[in-house]
């Protein structure tokens, strides 16, 4: 099947609030370091690495601190050239990159906020879509040929276990414990964040709204949206002790997320 490259919308705009407490409260989750890079160059370097290279960035909280990164920081990491006052790395990673920044408003919804780009996706038969702290390893162009292979399903989204160290416990009448499991063993699927998308899915967003629990919800309801199993490795940062977890683990060099390297 033939492959083109998609547009890829990156929800940025969340408090990040169980992020909070770390060394760099002043900064947004996705720029918390996870090795020498922010957690967002680690998505966008996942996508880049199948030829995903035009990104949309719907920025809220800390939009300035992304755009400064971007804007300041970027062109100087690793090796560059300074010509007549103008930077430019040595390497390809980023040169072939297209960022679009938007600001997408402080409160909005994931749904509110894929609405507010519709304008930069007009025309896109496909586009994909995710958060900007998960890392996984995924086989993207697997997913994607599923979803392009059937034209009734117009949302994809992948699904891993529970990542939550809680127990369920159950009980008798008499509330005496008969039974402990561990919630990531349950046959139980939760969001992985990895969203595939037609263009029908406008017709399903609200104002305001949510995407999962508004426009998949209601999608589900018709049969046209699939979830798509990963049980490979995915990991989201959403807390500070998540983010130093997977720092420790790139600088040990046990980096299964970074399939490009």
């Amino acid at each position: 099947m033939e492959r083109r490259p998609m547009k890829v919308v990156l929800f940025c705009g969340g408090y990040g609030m169980r992020m909070r407490g770390s060394s760099a409260d002043n900064l947004p989750k996705p720029m918390q370091l996870v090795g020498p890079h922010p957690l967002l160059w680690h998505v966008m370097r996942y996508y880049a690495h199948y030829g995903h290279t035009e990104f949309i960035l719907c920025l809220g909280y800390g939009a300035q601190a992304i755009k400064d990164h971007f804007l300041r920081r970027a062109p100087l990491e690793g090796d560059f050239v300074l010509h007549r006052g103008r930077t430019e790395p040595l390497t390809a990673e980023m040169r072939d990159w297209r960022i679009s920044f938007v600001d997408t408003g402080l409160e909005s919804a994931i749904g509110e906020r894929l609405l507010r780009v519709r304008q930069l996706l007009e025309g896109e038969e496909m586009f994909l879509a995710n958060y900007a702290d998960v890392l996984h390893d995924a086989d993207l162009p697997q997913m994607v040929d599923r979803v392009a292979s059937d034209e009734k399903t117009v949302a994809s989204v992948i699904t891993v276990p529970p990542q939550d160290t809680f127990h369920v416990l159950e009980t008798d009448a008499d509330h005496r414990v008969t039974k402990i499991t561990p919630v990531s063993t349950m046959d139980l699927q939760v969001n992985g964040g990895l969203i595939i998308l037609r263009q029908e899915v406008f017709d399903y967003l609200e104002p305001g709204g949510d995407l999962i629990t508004g426009a998949y919800q209601r999608l589900a309801e018709e049969g046209r949206a699939i979830a798509q199993p990963h049980r490979g490795f995915w990991r989201a940062a959403d807390t500070f002790k998540e983010r130093a977890e997977l720092d420790q683990m790139w600088n040990e060099g046990n980096r299964p997320w970074a399939i490009w390297e």
